[in-house]
């Protein structure tokens, strides 16, 4: 990167990639919200009528495989076609998927449209991330900071998309009686949506990455070489590159790969924990949370908030502290704090989040010793909204410590020719996390909600004092990355 766009600050190829990712998510998270409710609902409600223990199995297994399929993606875009042409494929492939999910409403639809979104997610995922790390030197201390604002547009479309997608599927599509009850949900309509999202930032992505990544994620090596700002000449530069990624491994690269995989094993504890918001605490607020709210200035009285508005929170979250964020890492202090400090503190404040859903427990089961007890399964009686939303707000500070920086530190870490595939294997690290809370989730209904989330709670937080004590010997294994 020149002195010049230093200066400047952060390259317009940031916010193209900020665009598509935006609307990828708006895709993702607009179907990952309805999904759980699409698998539990009767048949006349517009569901599936899945029992809700295979239905969390299920959705634990999807979005396990979600994060698996990036290995394979980002391996064939670092080894043979390149990150940009494996983003527009991993695009196309998704949106067909959630086509499928529109037009298909059987169960063959729904595994169907589930394999297409596993496959597309695999090609897109990794290579995005990757090619906004491509924008930065490694030493450029501005990198932390692109990925918070890259963060930040992840979270604007998962934000937008529930309360979009779940307008149509309990509002604009949905079928009530006289009194107003809903009697059949729209949710084929809310994939529609999710298909449009995807299209638009295909459409966003393949009109201007030319203009504004220039040759940047073309070709397989292309991540270093060819900048629009780095007009390098030709053939003889990639083939210098190239010569440069036949070279085996160093042995400071081999330690910055290893510390890569710690961090991945911690990562896998965290989203595990994390991940409940879509499985048990999406169950968990359908049924037992307060959802009705009354707000005469806006001539809401007595309206029933519906349950998918609420993975909207989190991401609402995220917009509103990203930017604070970018600012504190970039700052002096921020900069003094190294990576495991960071994602450390991040697995405490998930941990703290879990705290205030034994605060709901406990009010329904009528007080602290009814936590561990047996499940209070009268959806009669409900517990305050808040202790959901301070919820969110604790796991969306912990997910700012170390999801984004995460990203970043792996971009930092990785040799050129594995920026892709190691990519993917951090991004593995939700794969396994996945399959275990969808597995955690399953036992909610048999163990209670105060069992599961205090098991969670404890757990989470031990390890994020465990990863803070190996700050020291795995920033000496980082050899200078922070």
């Amino acid at each position: 990167m020149s002195q010049v766009q230093a200066k400047k600050g952060h390259p317009a190829g940031l916010y193209l990639l900020f665009f598509t990712e935006m609307w990828e998510r708006f895709s993702y998270y607009g179907m990952r919200a309805i999904l759980v409710l699409y698998l539990t609902k009767k048949f006349v409600e517009g569901g599936l009528a899945i029992d809700p223990k295979v239905a969390t199995l299920t959705y634990g297994i999807f979005q396990g495989l979600v994060y698996f399929t990036p290995l394979i993606g980002g391996w064939l875009a670092d080894k043979f076609i390149g990150q940009r042409k494996a983003i527009t494929i991993g695009g196309i492939t998704m949106m067909l998927g959630q086509l499928t999910l529109f037009s298909i409403n059987t169960h063959f639809g729904l595994y169907l449209g589930l394999f297409l979104l596993i496959i597309g997610n695999g090609f897109f995922k990794p290579n995005i991330s990757t090619l906004v790390g491509g924008l930065y030197d490694n030493d450029d201390p501005k990198k932390d900071s692109a990925f918070s604002i890259f963060y930040m547009g992840i979270n604007l479309g998962a934000f937008l998309a529930p309360l979009v997608i779940g307008f149509l599927t309990d509002k604009a599509f949905a079928t009530t009686d006289e009194a107003g009850n809903i009697i059949t949900y729209g949710y084929k309509y809310g994939f529609l949506a999710a298909a449009i999202g995807m299209f638009l930032g295909q459409l966003l992505f393949n009109m201007l990455s030319q203009k504004y990544l220039g040759d940047l994620g073309k070709k397989p090596g292309s991540l270093t070489h060819s900048k629009p700002e780095d007009k390098l000449s030709g053939e003889k530069s990639f083939e210098e590159e190239f010569e440069k990624e036949d070279k085996p491994l160093t042995k400071d690269e081999k330690q910055q790969v290893t510390v890569i995989f710690v961090l991945f094993l911690f990562a896998v504890f965290f989203w595990a924990g994390f991940e409940q918001a879509g499985s048990s605490l999406t169950l968990y607020t359908d049924k037992f949370i307060d959802r009705t709210i009354s707000i005469s200035l806006f001539g809401l009285e007595n309206y029933e908030i519906p349950t998918s508005f609420f993975q909207s929170v989190n991401p609402l979250f995220i917009v509103l502290l990203a930017p604070l964020f970018s600012i504190f890492w970039a700052s002096k202090l921020g900069q003094k704090m190294s990576t495991p400090v960071k994602m450390g503190l991040g697995m405490i404040l998930l941990g703290i989040g879990f705290f205030f859903m034994l605060g709901a427990v406990a009010e329904r089961s009528g007080g602290v010793a009814g936590i561990m007890g047996a499940p209070n399964e009268d959806v009669a009686v409900k517990a305050g909204l808040m202790w959901l939303v301070m919820t969110y707000l604790l796991h969306t500070i912990g997910e700012l410590c170390l999801s984004p920086v995460g990203l970043s530190v792996v971009t930092k870490l990785s040799p050129p020719k594995l920026a892709s595939i190691l990519m993917a294997v951090w991004l593995a690290a939700a794969f396994i996390a996945n399959l275990l809370g969808g597995v955690l989730a399953t036992f909610v209904e048999s163990l209670g909600a105060g069992t599961i989330f205090t098991y969670i709670a404890g757990f989470v937080i031990l390890c994020g004092f465990g990863l803070i004590a190996l700050n020291k010997v795995l920033l000496r294994m980082m050899h200078g990355v922070k």
